[in-house]
């Protein structure tokens, strides 16, 4: 049965003192959070200039001033996140830390630890064992990282990237695809750190390493 949701170690616990996060890991997830927050709040200035919906992003929430300056902005910002994406990657595929972390994953153990963490009942005693609703997040939010990044460069590369943008459509079709990857990675990081604010500790973890 699941335990109740402790933040804190109680009285009388002995502390693992354990790294749950190696430095590697610690470094990408920091610069990733940098890059992310460039690469929506431009996205939402570039979106502004030309919108899909009816409706624009206030621009006090938007970042370059301007649309050529959201576009430096989202550049940069593309960079960093697909360079770091990738060392990310290539660092959980060496280490094995991929397979260990996230799998095994069935419908099962989600519908599981899914209820329990609707009771409150889902346990975070330790930090280095991911729960099931936890890898599949996890496992979604890099899928929906590569979808942004290759929706985005048909957007940027129209004409050199002529097979990737038939398969999502077109050019217009590529846009929505862009727009709904770049709304489900604003949402995974609102929930993220919803969690974390229910989970203090986890932000200590990714500071310090444990």
């Amino acid at each position: 049965m699941a335990t109740p949701l402790h933040p804190y170690p109680q009285a009388g616990t002995a502390v693992d003192t354990r790294v749950v996060h190696p430095v590697w890991l610690r470094i990408t997830h920091w610069v990733n959070a940098l890059a992310v927050l460039i690469m929506i709040t431009s996205g939402w200035r570039i979106y502004n200039a030309s919108p899909l919906f009816d409706f624009i992003f206030p621009a006090g929430i938007t970042l370059g001033g301007w649309l050529g300056g959201a576009l430096q902005w989202h550049f940069a910002g593309m960079w960093l996140l697909a360079g770091n994406g990738l060392l990310y990657l290539g660092m959980n595929l060496g280490s094995g830390r991929l397979l260990r972390r996230f799998f095994p994953l069935s419908p099962r153990t989600i519908a599981a630890d899914l209820g329990a963490a609707l009771r409150g009942r889902l346990s975070h005693a330790d930090p280095r064992d991911y729960n099931a609703v936890q890898r599949l997040a996890y496992l979604f939010i890099m899928l929906d990282i590569a979808v942004l990044v290759l929706s985005g460069l048909v957007l940027w590369k129209s004409v050199q990237f002529e097979t990737l943008r038939a398969l999502m459509g077109g050019y217009e079709a590529a846009r929505y695809v862009h727009f709904i990857a770049m709304a489900l990675l604003a949402a995974f990081v609102m929930v993220h750190v919803l969690m974390v604010a229910l989970v203090p500790r986890t932000l200590l973890t990714m500071i310090r390493g444990k």
